[in-house]
């Protein structure tokens, strides 16, 4: 028998114990604790709500500006005067293997001026992102495994060359989740379709499919056409919510009789996010209310409103947004390398310029990551012409995956930096060589996370974004 002391006593500490489960979840420490062990998420809880990393982060969102194609390093922020001077002879010793026959020392047509206290040598294509000098950090001895687009695109956003596996976005949305509930966690805008390798750039790979990043066409400017079926016209909200009910529910007995099958699970959360994105994806991807001189400051075209788009989804609580540049004219230039890369620069450095001024009024800037490069970089000598790589023009470069340049600003970057080099004619990476695997590592480290504890348990092995690789490098840390 149990006295009636006790029975209060008892149901007391119980009613306790789910107040304060309840208190976790919502917090997301429960989520964290199920993440850093490797165990599935329990069904019926919500995986985007916000986790706290590992340990204090400097950066807590990031926007990764990509660059599509490849651009030239030594055409954009890393200055070769050898080029000048040995214009048109061959270049001196062996020359590393290239995807394609590749000629001459072939000189930048672009001239390179000093900015900011820091003094950073950047190319004239970009006047105003050079403006933010001494918030950059350019990265000048980056280095991928091979030069050929679609495995580099894999490993710059997946960490793996050739395997499915999760992307940089889905790992990160994985660890911390969402500060909107309304909204992706994780959002890819590309204008005009896909880019090449499609949706593997921004896949959850073995995580649960809600991580994966949500696409959208920024060649549109109405919201209806940016984002399909945003809004219902035949039903209300609230007939809506009862036919979601339904839906969820029998979604509920399908999945309990399967095991609780993940996939099922991340197809239940994706209807939930569906329909609260009604509630506020109208006002985020509608740059239109924005005051005229913020829509001056980052100009017209495509990809300006893509990068104030990116602002908005931040200051909302989005967690990673990526910006591709280049998808439809790639900075993929085989020949008439001059042209192209002034008009591509030209559609974006005004954006990034104003992004970064930007983000730093709003006092974003230093908990914000910034991103920007490509997938490698491009030779400093000529690309002799073959059929079906360029028009039989001989100015242009081909593919360099030995050594390129990205840069990153904010976030817990030390601004105002040049790590590493190239050689002399910006070939290979000579100096504080950096691999796409120790970029990873790095970023992560800045958003608060061991990349070595950071895994996911798939088939029986602990996964992470740097594989068995990866390095913290940090000399780029503030």
């Amino acid at each position: 028998m149990v006295n009636r002391r006790d029975m209060l006593s008892r149901c007391g500490l119980g009613i306790g114990a789910l107040a304060l489960q309840d208190l976790l979840v919502q917090t997301g420490q429960v989520q964290a604790a199920e993440r850093d062990s490797g165990h599935q998420r329990r069904a019926g809880v919500n995986p985007l709500l916000p986790r706290a990393p590992h340990f204090a982060a400097r950066a807590k969102r990031v926007i990764h500006i990509f660059a599509n194609g490849g651009p030239s390093h030594v055409d954009t922020f890393d200055p070769k005067p050898a080029l000048e001077r040995y214009a048109g002879q061959p270049m001196p010793g062996q020359t590393p293997k290239t995807e394609r026959k590749t000629g001459a020392l072939y000189p930048s047509p672009f001239r390179f001026r000093r900015y900011g206290e820091s003094g950073m040598e950047i190319s004239e294509l970009f006047p105003h992102t050079a403006q933010h000098a001494d918030e950059l950090c350019v990265i000048r001895s980056m280095h991928a495994d091979v030069p050929n687009h679609e495995p580099s695109l894999l490993l710059m956003n997946t960490g793996e060359a050739r395997q499915v596996r999760p992307s940089m976005g889905a790992w990160l949305t994985y660890g911390l989740g969402t500060e909107n509930q309304n909204l992706p966690a994780f959002v890819a805008m590309c204008p005009g379709g896909y880019p090449i390798q499609e949706s593997q750039n921004w896949q959850a790979g073995f995580l649960p499919g809600i991580f994966q990043g949500t696409y959208v066409d920024t060649k549109h400017v109405q919201v209806e056409k940016l984002i399909e079926y945003v809004q219902n016209q035949r039903m209300s909200t609230t007939e809506q919510r009862r036919q979601l009910d339904l839906i969820q529910r029998l979604n509920r007995q399908h999945q309990a009789a399967r095991d609780q099958d993940p996939q099922l699970e991340s197809r239940i959360q994706s209807f939930e996010l569906a329909y609260r994105m009604q509630s506020t994806a109208m006002d985020v991807f509608d740059v239109s209310c924005e005051p005229q001189y913020v829509l001056d400051a980052y100009g017209p075209g495509v990809q300006a409103r893509q990068l104030l788009m990116a602002r908005r989804l931040l200051e909302h609580g989005v967690r990673y947004v990526q910006v591709w540049h280049g998808k439809g004219q790639p900075w993929d230039s085989h020949d008439d390398l001059e042209p192209r890369h002034r008009q591509l620069a030209g559609e974006c450095d005004q954006g990034i310029g104003a992004l970064l001024t930007d983000l730093k009024q709003r006092g974003m800037l230093e908990d914000t990551l910034v991103i920007w490069g490509g997938e490698f970089g491009r030779t400093p000598t000529v690309e002799l012409p073959k059929k079906g790589s360029n028009q039989g023009k001989i100015n242009g470069r081909d593919h360099n995956h030995w050594g390129f340049t990205m840069w990153l600003a904010g976030g817990g970057v030390r601004g105002g930096t040049v790590h590493g080099a190239t050689d002399e004619f910006g070939f290979k990476a000579i100096e504080d060589r950096m691999h796409v695997h120790d970029l990873h590592a790095t970023l992560l480290h800045l958003l608060g996370f061991d990349h070595e504890r950071f895994t996911y348990r798939w088939a029986g092995r602990d996964y992470r974004l740097t594989d068995v690789h990866g390095r913290v490098v940090h000399d780029l840390l503030a």
